[in-house]
């Protein structure tokens, strides 16, 4: 899903996506059928992968409340310390719950488009990112679908990391991250019962015979 496009410019970092035509045409599809399947009320959990010297930042609650603005109404932001105690640290179980992940990345510097991510973040990024919306959270330039950025797998001793470079003329109104943010949405499949109980009488039963 993280392919690189080619380009003709010098600069193989100047494009606005990473992703093929293809790929974002099969992304932004995929979240429109998450988006459909969602029942109406459902919560919505989305997990902010941070290693903890980034927690510890002082921009941490910044950056905390910059993605909750750029996610739609609603959704419930969890990440490691207000979901589990210092010692348990059960993915797996949590995994199932979450409807989405974002990444936060070490930067080689300030304002760089390179996204370092350890071993662990690689691991929770992989368990998601076929089946949930997978975003980066680029310190100036917000939300970024990871099927958007170039990806390149580090085995410094043996243990691998992951290393996303965000495009350089990545736009906020790109498909795709329209497309992954509906399929963060609320839900908008409401049951008959539902719809009717919100409704005025003459507008759930249209035809009905009216009262005397």
């Amino acid at each position: 899903m993280m392919s690189s496009m080619h380009t003709p410019t010098d600069d193989p970092l100047d494009v606005e996506t990473f992703a093929s035509p293809a790929q974002q045409r099969r992304y932004t599809a995929a979240m429109e059928r998450i988006a459909a399947a969602r029942p109406h009320g459902t919560p919505v959990r989305v997990y902010v992968s941070a290693a903890p010297k980034m927690m510890d930042s002082p921009k941490w609650d910044s950056w905390l409340a910059q993605i909750t603005e750029e996610l739609p109404a609603g959704v419930e932001i969890l990440h490691y310390r207000n979901t589990f105690d210092e010692r348990s640290y059960d993915w797996d179980s949590l995994v199932e719950q979450l409807e989405g992940l974002v990444i936060i990345g070490k930067q080689k510097r300030a304002g760089s488009r390179v996204n370092l991510l350890g071993p662990v973040a690689r691991l929770e990024l992989r368990s998601l990112i076929a089946q949930k919306p997978v975003l980066l959270y680029g310190h100036s330039l917000g939300l970024i679908p990871v099927i958007d950025c170039r990806s390149q797998v580090l085995r410094p001793e043996g243990i691998p990391r992951l290393k996303l470079i965000a495009p350089k003329r990545w736009k906020k109104d790109a498909a795709t991250l329209n497309a992954a943010l509906k399929a963060l949405g609320p839900g908008n499949i409401e049951s008959e019962e539902e719809v009717n109980a919100a409704a005025p009488v003459h507008l759930a039963h249209p035809f009905a015979t009216p009262p005397r």
